[in-house]
């Protein structure tokens, strides 16, 4: 009997459920985040599907034109795009949308909406082509603005110490949704054949320390002398710390992102010559990725600040980020302040100088 127990075993919570269940985490639940969450979690279905057929029905490649990053648009980027603004509207809990393939604020014109999400449809977009993962990530706040008036860019400015819920989606050989609001982090992998989400990945912890460096080290040469110092610890040999690390970097930031909270490691993409101000987006890509990591026991920030703690004041801000594992990214705060502070000191006095 056990045998036949184990061929009909159980295959979870689903998605749906989980969101339900933990309704009771927020003292004031109406239940418009939980439905907020599945609006997201219904279009990531639709996405997933365009993905996986994208080759064969000529969606995958360049779309011809240019996004407000500057960047060149892949056909999947628009639909993307189109997916979740179109999800987010039909659901009704949200107000306005800010994307990284728009240029300003989306209006939903469903103003008695509560929320506000800040989202990038398809990071990674152009990794299709080459059938490397890609993926989602999003961003939820309560709107500051009038219940019953058109929402603004400022409920976009609140920081984010703010976030009711932040995740992202991975499209790679499973496609998971992973997701926070603030009391853990959890993870969901799609079954195809039943078309739900089955809770796979339970409390996501990212350990204290692990053997993984993910940076475009091609840059090197444009980088800072303190990131140069930690790469160069990072390559030391030293066996109480587990040293040399491995260098691994998919080029596809939520890629990169889980597999180093799975095993541990740190995400670097700072700031260089070219980009003063570093590359990722502050809104959509480093305050949910940071919101999640702190919830699983990591740690995120500029270099310098916390991440969570910096203030936006432009819709697609841009940031350096170090993001992972927290004595990594402790360990990579320290290099750049000591070389920042040599940087900064006075210099001896020569001996002309001195008399």
């Amino acid at each position: 009997m056990a045998d036949f127990d184990k061929l009909a075993a159980p295959v979870g919570t689903t998605l749906d459920r989980f969101i339900m269940m933990r309704q009771q985490d927020f003292l004031y639940a109406t239940g418009e985040l939980s439905q907020l969450l599945r609006d997201i979690a219904l279009a990531t279905k639709i996405v997933n599907r365009e993905i996986n057929r994208a080759g064969l029905i000529n969606i995958s490649g360049t779309y011809g034109a240019i996004n407000v990053q500057g960047e060149e648009q892949q056909k999947m980027d628009v639909i993307a795009n189109i997916r979740f603004i179109r999800a987010l509207k039909n659901g009704g809990e949200t107000c306005v949308i800010a994307s990284e393939e728009n240029d300003t604020i989306i209006d939903t014109e469903k103003y008695q909406g509560r929320y506000v999400v800040a989202i990038d449809p398809l990071d990674g977009s152009s990794n299709i082509d080459v059938n490397v993962s890609v993926g989602t990530i999003f961003s939820i706040y309560r709107r500051m603005s009038p219940i019953n008036t058109p929402g603004t860019i400022e409920d976009f400015m609140q920081g984010g110490t703010q976030q009711v819920a932040a995740g992202y989606i991975i499209f790679g050989s499973s496609t998971m949704f992973v997701y926070t609001t603030g009391h853990g982090v959890n993870g969901f992998t799609y079954e195809h054949s039943l078309g739900e989400f089955f809770l796979s990945h339970p409390n996501m912890k990212i350990k204290d320390a692990g053997k993984i460096y993910s940076i475009n080290e091609g840059l090197a040469m444009e980088m800072t002398e303190g990131v140069k110092a930690y790469l160069d610890y990072c390559k030391e040999t030293d066996k109480e710390t587990y040293r040399p690390y491995s260098c691994r970097y998919i080029g596809s930031l939520v890629a990169d992102f889980h597999r180093n909270l799975l095993k541990g490691g740190i995400y670097i993409y700072p700031a260089t010559k070219k980009l003063k101000t570093g590359k990722l987006r502050l809104l959509y890509e480093a305050f949910p990725l940071s919101f999640i990591i702190e919830q699983a026991g990591g740690k995120a920030s500029d270099g310098i600040n916390r991440m969570l703690e910096i203030k936006p004041t432009t819709l697609h801000q841009r940031t350096p980020l170090y993001i992972g594992s927290k004595t990594m990214v402790e360990k990579a705060e320290e290099m750049l302040r000591i070389h920042e502070a040599v940087k900064t000191s006075p210099q001896p006095l020569s001996k002309v100088e001195r008399g």
